[in-house]
C-alpha cells in the first residue's frame, strides 16, 4: 500500500542521513544526483571527492521476510556500483540498519550470479516471464551495516577524510 510514496520517503531519509554524516565529517565536497530513468540500474549517485557511487536502493521493514532482491545487471557496469537495503520501521519509516552489496570505493559491484528474476504476474496462460536485465541475489550475500556512519565508510572509505582535510 502506497509503496511508491514509502520508497520516496525512504530515499529522502537515506540521502539526508548520508549527507548529514558527510557534513559531520566535514566532507563538504559532495554531490547527489538522481537518475531520471531506471534503465541504468541505479536510483541515486553520490559523489565524494573522487569517489562516485551509483546506488540502487531497496527497502525492507524490520519484520519483513524478503530474502532475495532483484538487482539490475546494468549496475555491474558502473564503477563503484552498489546496492543498499534500508531496513526500516513500517510505521515511522525510520531506518534501523542497512545491508550493503558492493566493492570498496572505486571497485566494481562484481558478479550477481545467474539466478533469474521472474515477473510477479503471469500472462494469460499463467506463465511468469523472465526479466532478462535482473538477477536475484540473496540477502545473505549482503554485508550487515549497523548505522549510517559505518555505511559511509563502506561507500567512501578514507575519501571523506581526504575531502575534509582539503577544506581546512
Amino acid at each position: 500500500m502506497r509503496s511508491s510514496t514509502r520508497e520516496k520517503i525512504l530515499e529522502h531519509r537515506f540521502l539526508a542521513e548520508v549527507a548529514s554524516e558527510l557534513w559531520r565529517r566535514q566532507a563538504f565536497d559532495f554531490s547527489i544526483a538522481r537518475g531520471e530513468v531506471d534503465d541504468g540500474g541505479y536510483d541515486v549517485i553520490i559523489e565524494v571527492g573522487k569517489v562516485v557511487r551509483h546506488i540502487q536502493l531497496k527497502a525492507k521493514h524490520v519484520k519483513g521476510r524478503t530474502t532475495r532482491y532483484g538487482i539490475q545487471i546494468a549496475l555491474t557496469e558502473r564503477t563503484s556500483g552498489c546496492v543498499i537495503v534500508m531496513v526500516h520501521d513500517p510505521k515511522t519509516l525510520l531506518i534501523d540498519r542497512f545491508h550493503f552489496l558492493g566493492g570498496g570505493p572505486g571497485k566494481p559491484l562484481g558478479e550477481l550470479g545467474d539466478q533469474p528474476v521472474k515477473h510477479t504476474k503471469g500472462d494469460a496462460d499463467g506463465v511468469k516471464a523472465v526479466r532478462p536485465g535482473l538477477r536475484s541475489v540473496p540477502l545473505s550475500k549482503f554485508t550487515l551495516v549497523d548505522d549510517v556512519s559505518q555505511l559511509v565508510e563502506h561507500l567512501f572509505g578514507d575519501e571523506t577524510n581526504r575531502v575534509a582535510l582539503e577544506h581546512i
